[in-house]
C-alpha cells in the first residue's frame, strides 16, 4: 500500500491537483500496484512554509511556484530497476500534464509489512 504524500505551495488549483496525482497513481500502477491501492494525500503550503533551494542540484531551470516534493511511503522490496522505472513513467506522464520534470522532486520511503494497519488494527502482514 503506497501511501502518497504531494506537498505544494498554495494555491493549487483541484484541477492541478487532481492531474498530479492521477499521474503518480498511474506510475504505481503501471509498476505493480494494484489499481484500488490510492491512497494519497495533497499538502498545500505558504511560501513562509514550504521552502525550497531553486535550482539544487543542477537543475536546467530554477524551480518556482508550480514545485512538487512527492513522498511515496511503500514496503520494502523494490528494486533500484523498479524505481528507476517508475520514476521515467511518472515523469513523461507529469509532463503530458504540462508539469515541467525538472521541478519535481520524488521521495521514496520505505517500510516493514508488519508497519502497516489498513483497517480495525488487524496487522494482516504480521
Amino acid at each position: 500500500m503506497p501511501l502518497v504524500t504531494a506537498t505544494v505551495r498554495k494555491p493549487k488549483s483541484a484541477e492541478f491537483k487532481t492531474r498530479l496525482l492521477d499521474a503518480v497513481h498511474a506510475a504505481l500502477v503501471a509498476s505493480g500496484v494494484p489499481e484500488t491501492d490510492r491512497f494519497q494525500r495533497v499538502i498545500e503550503l505558504d511560501a513562509a512554509d514550504f521552502r525550497y533551494d531553486p535550482s539544487y542540484p543542477d537543475l536546467s531551470s530554477p524551480r518556482g511556484e508550480d514545485f512538487v516534493l512527492i513522498e511515496i511511503l511503500w514496503s520494502v522490496g523494490r528494486s533500484v530497476k523498479v524505481k528507476k522505472r517508475l520514476l521515467a513513467d511518472l515523469m513523461e506522464r507529469l509532463a503530458a500534464q504540462g508539469l515541467d520534470p525538472e521541478h519535481v522532486m520524488v521521495c521514496f520511503k520505505e517500510t516493514t509489512w508488519e508497519n502497516w494497519s489498513f483497517a480495525g488494527g488487524r496487522l494482516i502482514h504480521a
